[in-house]
């Protein structure tokens, strides 16, 4: 992760513009509810990703939102993917329910939008992956959009 999400929990700007008084905590679960977690401090600004691992993993662009202090319950039904050298994705073996997306040794959370219980006050404020997006959708309003190349450079990743 960036400094600037690492420095959420101090009170200053957050990864995606926010401080940490304007994190929240949060509820969510899978779609059978065997896996569900608590996350102590959620960011209500989302980003869309549009990457062809996320596409192919949710069906169209994964909504997620950067989240802290994640505990999850029914552990005996999560399992996680090695997407990548850098990342892995939690889900249900159950239902099969996507839930997250974490750097690898990470214990910061990207939790999928679908997945939190009350997920009306996150709101989408940039996009990443713009250059792999499919030209069939497009997201309106005006917020940061990054390439692949660039997302992973904020994170400090140079792409192998």
């Amino acid at each position: 992760m960036s400094e600037d999400s690492k420095e959420s929990t101090t009170g200053k700007a957050h990864e995606v513009g926010h401080s940490a008084d304007e994190l929240t905590a949060e509820t969510g679960r899978c779609l059978c509810g065997a896996v569900s977690f608590t996350a102590a401090q959620v960011d209500p600004g989302m980003h869309a990703c549009h990457c062809s691992n996320c596409r192919r993993w949710t069906g169209g662009p994964s909504l997620s939102a950067n989240a802290a202090g994640v505990v999850f319950e029914g552990t005996a039904y999560l399992t996680v993917y090695e997407s990548s050298a850098w990342g892995e994705r939690g889900f249900c073996r159950k239902c099969g329910s996507s839930l997250f997306f974490r750097l690898q040794g990470s214990d910061r959370y990207i939790l999928n939008h679908g997945s939190f219980d009350n997920p009306d006050h996150l709101k989408v404020v940039g996009e990443i992956y713009i250059d792999e997006k499919p030209s069939s959708y497009d997201f309106q309003g005006e917020h940061k959009r990054l390439t692949g190349e660039e997302f992973l450079a904020s994170l400090g990743i140079t792409p192998e």
